[in-house]
């Protein structure tokens, strides 16, 4: 029977390493793996990727539908308060919808109380230190630069900007723009007359967290009341059907 050779079985093994290390240092052979290593890559990027859009997705989703409850809860305010006109009731207590609507950026939107990151999710958040818009003082209103106010830098002088709150419709004209630091607290400043700020990160399209703020000043110029315009025509059609 033939002895077990431990010497030359060692000697075998180191010969068969020493190929495959050679293999390995080919240039096929790293070709291969560095293909393997940015199969990898590419694919865990893609999951990171499908992750990010899956979240953003749900965002938006959300921020969608809490605007079109508050729409149809805004819907039913203003039935509300038109059927209590028409009947010569006291019309129904505002329930502090507001609704703001700017032509020049085909933006219609409801705004939410507070300016906290859920308030902000829904919709542009009223800082509620600051009075209601249409009051006397600084009224103002906050939203996120790549939702609802995303297009608020491209407002001039002049462009107008129309509030809807109870029964009332505020028209404000913008008197100029400007980009401060997000510490410049100045433009929080109360007025002596009815004015509207609004407020947003800047740049607009600037990747990460915006360095500085964009803000757009805004007097009021008109005041409208649905319901007093109402409450006269009845009385003059009543009186036309009279004679």
């Amino acid at each position: 029977m033939q002895r077990f050779d431990t010497a030359k079985m060692r000697n075998i093994a180191q010969s068969i390493w020493a190929r495959r290390h050679e293999l390995t240092q080919l240039p096929a052979w790293q070709k291969l793996r560095a293909l393997v290593v940015r199969q990898r890559l590419s694919a865990i990027l893609m999951l990171i990727g499908v992750g990010i859009l899956g979240y953003v997705g749900s965002e938006y989703w959300a921020m969608y539908h809490e605007q079109k409850v508050l729409q149809r809860e805004w819907q039913e305010q203003q039935k509300s308060a038109s059927s209590a006109t028409k009947t010569n009731i006291r019309a129904v207590q505002d329930d502090g919808l507001t609704r703001v609507s700017i032509p020049k950026i085909n933006l219609d939107v409801i705004v939410v109380e507070g300016t906290n990151h859920r308030a902000l999710r829904v919709g542009p958040g009223h800082l509620k230190s600051t009075p209601a818009p249409g009051e006397i003082g600084n009224s103002v209103i906050s939203a996120h630069r790549d939702t609802f106010f995303r297009h608020i830098y491209e407002l001039v002088k002049g462009d107008e900007i129309q509030v809807r709150r109870g029964s009332h419709t505020y028209t404000f004209q913008v008197t100029g723009k400007k980009i401060v630091e997000p510490s410049d607290i100045s433009v929080l400043k109360n007025s002596p007359d009815a004015r509207l700020t609004l407020i947003t990160c800047y740049p607009t399209y600037f990747i990460g967290p915006a360095p500085q703020r964009l803000i757009v000043f805004s007097k009021l110029v008109g005041d409208s009341q649905a319901g007093a315009q109402q409450a006269q025509t009845v009385p003059a059609a009543a009186a036309r059907q009279g004679s």
